[in-house]
């Protein structure tokens, strides 16, 4: 079968690898029917060290099952389903209190990798795995996109607004105008925040911000944006801030734009090695965040949510490319040509 790999620093391609095989008796073999590129992924498709050969990053899918193992009792063979990128036990004390992306049995929750391929091996597959009423051809492309969302995007942007406990009437600040930022507009509006200021330079980026909820953009970085916000939200700040791009600088805006006993919801991948938590005492700031839940967000809430047309996070994937075309699917990521590439799997 096809799989991506990276070639060598901003460049990837494809090459010929075994299908993969049952190897556990919770185990779930997929044929991916639509995969896409994360930017996470850009992080890989950028190191300079990056070795020839390294298996993609890729980490989110939509399928059909092809296979089950023996202790599979939630889906079977043909099934419609969402792989999400977490994989949730749905029994341990983490996953009964909401957060299956930080599983207690699952060490590291084996997050999903080499997903940008014809077909996937899903590990702990009987709670996390999300079936989808019907077949891939009972939906137009558009529902397609907003479906693959809930492998990652749309809950982890759902996640920052949930452990930052956004309430209605909240003032809402998201740093970071990719996906997952878009995604964490439409689940402030979801949660009921009065006002949701995105900060964002790119044009296309505040448009569909601006039509999926937002009620402001600032522009401006470091003090300059501080202010910018601040004048627009009135008061001391805002209740909430989403940080959504995993830089130092953007936990530093975050931590910002804040009113005193305000809350920070982050979930960007840090690359950063640390931050110092005791900046945050003296203004009683509220820091939650991590990898997200997306099997209890999506059976509770979102899965719903997109099939009843009451949110279009699918509108986050601005380019569709074929497999084969992998290498354009994330060079025009990179260049932003694309707010996220999605892979047709034939």
């Amino acid at each position: 079968m096809k799989s991506a790999i990276y070639t060598k620093a901003g460049q990837v391609g494809l090459t010929e690898i075994d299908r993969p095989q049952l190897q556990a008796a919770d185990d779930a073999i997929i044929r991916i029917v639509r995969t896409c590129v994360c930017g996470s992924d850009l992080w890989s498709y950028r190191n300079p060290d990056i070795e020839e050969g390294h298996g993609n990053s890729g980490h989110e899918a939509i399928g059909i099952v092809e296979e089950v193992g023996d202790a599979i009792t939630t889906v079977k063979p043909g099934d419609f389903v969402i792989a999400p990128f977490t994989h949730g036990c749905g029994e341990c004390d983490a996953c009964r209190a909401g957060y299956d992306g930080t599983c207690d049995r699952h060490i590291g929750n084996n997050w999903s990798g080499g997903v940008q391929a014809e077909y996937i091996r899903f590990h702990y597959a009987n709670w996390a795995l999300v079936k989808i009423p019907g077949q891939p051809s009972d939906y137009s492309e558009g529902m397609l996109k907003s479906l693959l969302t809930l492998a990652d995007v749309m809950p982890t942007g759902y996640h920052a607004a949930r452990v930052a406990n956004v309430q209605k009437g909240d003032k809402v600040v998201v740093i970071g105008d990719g996906a997952v930022g878009q995604c964490a507009v439409i689940a402030a509006k979801m949660r009921g925040a009065s006002q949701i200021v995105l900060m964002s330079r790119h044009k296309d980026r505040q448009e569909m911000a601006l039509a999926s909820g937002a009620t402001a953009v600032v522009a401006e970085r470091g003090q300059e944006g501080i202010a910018k916000v601040r004048e627009i939200v009135g008061g001391n700040g805002a209740d909430v801030a989403l940080e959504c791009v995993g830089t130092e600088a953007a936990i530093d805006q975050a931590l910002g734009v804040l009113h005193n006993g305000g809350r920070v919801g982050f979930v960007g991948v840090p690359h950063y090695d640390k931050t110092p938590l005791g900046s945050t005492f003296a203004q009683n700031i509220s820091v939650a965040g991590g990898s997200a839940s997306v099997t209890t967000y999506v059976k509770e809430e979102l899965l719903k949510a997109v099939l009843d047309g009451a949110i279009n996070p699918g509108r986050v994937f601005t380019n569709t490319y074929k497999l084969s075309d992998i290498n354009q699917a994330y060079k025009d990521m990179d260049d932003r040509k694309s707010i996220k590439s999605m892979l047709v799997v034939e």
